[in-house]
C-alpha cells in the first residue's frame, strides 16, 4: 500500500515516501497523508529535526502521478492540485524544525520541489534531479520556479525546465544546492540530523525563521511571529493577561 511514512525515535522523525513502484510519485492521498504528518510533528516538541527521504534505491521522488492530475478539469488542477499541493509544500519549508531531505535516488519535478522545500540536502553519487514538466505540457507547480531558483543559479533551473536536462550530483554540490554526496544518502542524513538534535530547539527555529525572512520566505507572517515571540516575554504582556482577567484597568511597566 503506498503512502507516506512517519517514523519518530530519539528526537529524529523521518517522512518516508513509500511507492517505489512507480519511483514515489505522489498521489493524492500522499499530499494528504504528507500535510497530516506535519501537523503532527509541529506538535511534538521532542522532535528536533526531521529527515525526508525515499522507500528503494531508484528514485527520492519521481514527481506527481499523471494518473492523479490527468484527468482533472483546469479549473479543478489549479486551485486544488497545484495550489494545495504548494500550500503543503510551503508548509514543509516553513517548518520550525531543521529538515534535511535524503536523496536516495532521482529527483523529478514535484520531487525535485519537495527537495528545495528541506533546510538541507544530500545524495548518492549516481542520483540526478530535473524539470521534466514541459514534456508533459505542464510548467513546474510547487515552486518549482520560484524557491528553487533561489537555491541553484538561474541558468541551471532553465537548462532543466526549458531544455530537458538532468543535473548530477557533482555538479550539485559545487553550486551549493546539497551539502554532501554520499554512497547511503539517509546514513548521512541521520549523522547531520543527529548534530541538529543536540543544539538549542529554539536558537534553530528563530534563526531559520531569521534566515527565511531575509529570503522572502513568508517574511510577513514570520517578522510578526518573532515580533510576538519578543512580546510573549515581556512584564508588559503579564500584566496585560492579568489585567484583563481580573477586570481592571493594566498598569504596563515598560519591560
Amino acid at each position: 500500500m503506498t503512502g507516506v511514512r512517519l517514523h519518530i525515535a530519539g528526537g529524529l522523525a523521518e517522512l518516508r515516501l513509500d511507492n517505489p513502484a512507480k519511483l514515489n510519485c505522489f498521489t493524492v492521498g500522499m499530499l494528504g497523508q504528507l500535510a497530516s504528518h506535519l501537523e503532527v510533528i509541529e506538535g511534538r516538541p521532542e522532535v528536533r529535526a526531521v529527515i525526508v527521504t525515499g522507500e528503494g534505491e531508484k528514485a527520492f521522488c519521481s514527481g506527481a502521478d499523471i494518473n492523479a492530475w490527468g484527468g482533472l478539469s483546469p479549473a479543478d488542477f489549479a486551485r486544488n492540485w497545484v495550489r494545495g499541493g504548494h500550500r503543503i509544500f510551503d508548509r514543509l519549508a516553513r517548518l520550525a524544525k531543521p529538515t534535511i531531505a535524503a536523496l536516495n535516488g532521482h529527483a523529478f519535478g514535484g520531487g525535485l520541489e519537495l527537495a528545495a522545500a528541506c533546510d538541507v540536502r544530500v545524495i548518492t553519487p549516481k542520483a540526478t534531479i530535473a524539470l521534466p514538466e514541459a514534456g508533459v505540457g505542464i510548467v513546474p507547480g510547487w515552486s518549482g520556479s520560484q524557491r528553487l531558483a533561489r537555491l541553484i543559479p538561474e541558468g541551471m533551473v532553465k537548462e532543466m525546465a526549458l531544455f530537458g536536462r538532468r543535473i548530477g550530483a557533482e555538479r550539485l554540490l559545487s553550486c551549493g544546492f546539497v551539502a554532501e554526496v554520499a554512497e547511503d544518502a539517509r546514513a548521512a542524513a541521520q549523522e547531520i540530523a543527529e548534530k541538529a538534535a543536540t543544539l538549542s530547539p529554539r536558537a534553530t527555529e528563530i534563526t531559520k525563521a531569521m534566515i527565511h525572512a531575509g529570503q522572502g520566505e513568508d517574511s510577513a507572517a514570520l517578522i510578526e511571529a518573532l515580533g510576538s515571540a519578543a512580546i510573549a516575554a515581556s512584564a508588559d504582556r503579564q500584566e496585560g493577561v492579568a489585567a484583563f482577567q481580573q477586570k481592571r484597568k493594566a498598569e504596563f511597566p515598560g519591560t
